[in-house]
């Protein structure tokens, strides 16, 4: 901007203008004391003069507010103050921000998004499945760590693991580069986007990296089956059913084709055993998760921050599903001895995942496998499927084999009867302005699909971030912005260069989909944060009140 601009002392005269009219706005909510401290640039002072000046009202106020910025501009501090006032601008815009789950997996840079997330004032987290899933990982769960690899290959990311995280993938491409020498592993080519092209000797090696890992993780999938028969989840074990000559696999009593035939590391009498060098492969990968600084660093964030549910003025936020029988009752799931289900079933897992974070150092497996059962099983209210059909999509040619039928919760849920359910499940009181707000499962806008359900007390806000679902949905995202009016629903539409956008000064595109009014507008006294405040303020009118009589004295 700064070299394309003829006259650059006016451009910054503008924009500074500009942008102290939004900071006024997006600040008048808040106390003078709560906007000064969320000034951190060393321009507080000046700032504070200027959003509470009133110029317009008032001839020497306006040459003062033109002269404090003219000020700026000749002591050159222009550029440092539009980005202070941009900061001040961002932080009284969005007082709590809430993930709703899923930051990793398919965009390019989770660690840029946790790196930002990190610096953020006030946040919370609803874990998603895959961020279960690099959670396991990190706590050195093999199944969980041979996934997390085979989803980064088959998204064309291997470069969050080697560039972002140092985990070294050299001895797993050596390996399938030697192995998988003379197979183009076509099942196994990678989803290429405009933003990470390569060269085909690139693709040809996360194509065979992408196959040798595949192979890798049904082999640790099987030994984790077998050694937790709990998980009941035998009908996962699939590589025992191939008929190696007859090129075909037997699945629920039923024969399917398969399209892949070279399985160089399979031993027909021993198929869930690996090889010397995938064993080598694992151990190696395992120390590298384990022992990556950042990746833990970024996981240990995202366990304190995260949680399995929020509820938060009324609304219920969590990520997938609460599994459900067909009839729209709460399903009871055997979960490490107990049954349970519900909320009681979420509390479980709540304290299983923090005792599985914080014992990852002790070795206790069995804790820690728990993890990868939670991002697999049909009952895991993180996945909320009957089969993930991930053996299929790879090598069973019948595409209906492919498809994975939801929990009864995800057709249940549309009515309003059962979210009234949840949400008293839930110990949520006041009906009336309760909504539950759902991830997990993208809204597929392009045909047809609202994110707005069960008379809108269900929102569902994943409508895919990440370039890789915009073709499925036809959107880039939600945003859902709660305030005292009520609940803004916006969904974005792709976002083609940020370079330009700056350029010409465009923002985001998003498209108001609902505008949900509260019947009364809220005040800060009728939020979470409120009646906290108001039982602060009768503590201490009662404290008072013993000091007054006597029954409390001051202490020197």
């Amino acid at each position: 901007m700064k070299e394309e601009q003829e006259d650059l002392n006016e451009w910054y005269n503008i924009t500074l203008y500009r942008l102290v009219e939004v900071a006024k706005k997006v600040s008048s909510k808040y106390t003078r004391s709560k906007v000064r401290k969320a000034i951190t640039s060393g321009f507080e002072y000046v700032i504070d003069e200027l959003l509470n000046s009133q110029a317009a009202n008032d001839k020497d106020k306006e040459r003062y507010y033109k002269a404090i910025i003219k000020t700026i501009i000749d002591l050159n501090q222009a550029e440092g103050f539009i980005i202070a006032i941009s900061n001040l601008i961002k932080r009284m815009a969005i007082d709590h921000l809430h993930i709703i789950g899923d930051i990793y997996d398919r965009g390019r840079f989770p660690d840029l998004v946790i790196e930002k997330l990190k610096k953020f004032h006030s946040m919370d987290m609803q874990w998603g499945n895959h961020d279960i899933l690099w959670m396991g990982a990190a706590c050195g769960n093999e199944a969980s760590i041979a996934t997390v690899v085979r989803i980064c290959a088959r998204y064309n990311n291997i470069g969050i693991l080697e560039d972002s995280y140092g985990i070294n993938i050299r001895p797993l491409s050596t390996f399938a580069m030697k192995t998988y020498k003379n197979d183009e592993c076509i099942s196994f080519m990678p989803k290429v986007f405009e933003s990470n092209k390569y060269d085909d000797r690139d693709k040809e090696n996360v194509c065979k990296i992408h196959k040798a890992i595949t192979i890798i993780q049904f082999k640790l999938e099987g030994q984790m089956i077998k050694r937790h028969p709990e998980y009941k989840l035998d009908d996962r074990l699939l590589l025992d059913k191939i008929n190696f000559k007859e090129k075909k696999v037997l699945i629920d009593g039923k024969e399917y084709e398969i399209n892949d035939s070279n399985f160089p590391t399979i031993d027909p009498n021993n198929v869930y055993e690996l090889t010397e060098e995938e064993k080598e492969i694992v151990e190696r990968l395992v120390e590298s998760f384990k022992n990556s600084p950042k990746l833990n660093e970024h996981m240990d964030f995202i366990y304190n921050k995260g949680e399995m549910y929020t509820v938060f003025n009324s609304n219920l936020l969590f990520h997938g599903c609460i599994p459900m029988n067909e009839d729209g009752e709460f399903k009871e799931v055997e979960f490490l001895g107990k049954k349970v289900k519900g909320k009681e079933y979420f509390d479980l897992i709540n304290e299983t995942i923090n005792k599985a974070w914080v014992s990852k150092d002790n070795k206790n497996k069995k804790i820690v496998d728990i993890m990868w059962y939670l991002w697999i099983s049909p009952d895991s209210p993180f996945f909320g499927k009957s089969k993930m059909a991930t053996f299929e999509s790879y090598f069973v040619k019948d595409k209906e084999m492919h498809k994975e039928p939801k929990n009864p919760y995800y057709y249940q849920v549309s009515k309003e009867e059962t979210c009234i359910k949840i949400l008293k499940e839930f110990g949520i009181q006041d009906l009336s302005c309760a909504h539950i707000i759902n991830g997990h499962m993208p809204v597929k806008a392009k045909d047809g699909e609202s994110p707005i359900r069960a008379n809108g007390k269900l929102l569902v806000i994943d409508g895919g971030f990440a370039k890789s679902y915009r073709e499925k949905t036809g959107n880039a995202g939600y945003i859902l912005t709660y305030n005292s009016y009520g609940l803004l629903l916006s969904q974005n539409k792709p976002f083609e260069s940020v370079e330009k956008a700056i350029k010409e000064e465009k923002d985001i595109i998003s498209e108001l989909i609902v505008k949900k009014a509260e019947v009364v507008r809220k005040s800060v006294g009728d939020t979470d944060i409120g009646k906290k405040l108001k039982n602060e303020i009768q503590d201490l009118q009662e404290l008072l009140k013993l000091y007054e009589s006597g029954e409390l004295k001051q202490i020197n």
